[in-house]
């Protein structure tokens, strides 16, 4: 019964994609919690609890993810093997610096917010206004969440764009 009145052949790339970001997910969910247990230096403190509040993130999207993927009334990938191959993140060392921890989760933003995307494409096209608003949400919160990172990887003398700021004073 499609319950959701929504069509099956036009969910599929919706599920496919929605699996996609579910692999991207678990890989980052795991690359955090090596960052977690990993971290050493001067900015163990910040970056232990901030990594811990982005695994413990990771955790409740990746199960609104599949659960998103079983409304819809598919099943969700669910085994390692698969989010390894699909994923477009890779594991990591766990022997990386401070700096280098914050430079490749910003990198790993940027493939999980390319992929958000093209669900979000996807969803339109099947008219699946749950996936975007859930989806849409996640894009928001991940964006925040680049920003404090790549704030906090900055110099104190590091300046914004300040063209708006020009434009104004002109």
């Amino acid at each position: 019964m499609n319950y959701l009145g929504l069509s099956e052949k036009k969910l599929i790339p919706v599920v496919t994609e929605l699996n996609t970001l579910l692999a991207d997910y678990n890989m980052y969910y795991q690359k955090l919690r090596n960052f977690h247990w990993n971290i050493l230096g001067k900015n163990f403190f910040d970056l232990h609890v901030q990594f811990e509040e982005m695994y413990t993130d990771a955790r409740v999207k990746i199960d609104e993810i599949a659960e998103r993927i079983l409304t819809l009334q598919f099943h969700p990938m669910s085994s390692y093997s698969d989010y390894i191959k699909v994923s477009s993140i890779n594991e990591t060392s766990p022997l990386l610096k401070d700096e280098e921890m914050v430079e490749e989760l910003l990198s790993d933003h940027r493939q999980i917010l390319t992929q958000m995307r093209i669900v979000i494409e996807n969803a339109d096209n099947a008219k699946d206004e749950g996936t975007i608003d859930l989806i849409g949400a996640y894009v928001r919160e991940l964006e925040k969440t680049s920003w404090m990172l790549n704030a906090w990887s900055k110099k104190t003398s590091d300046q914004l764009n300040k063209s708006m700021l020009e434009q104004e004073v002109a």
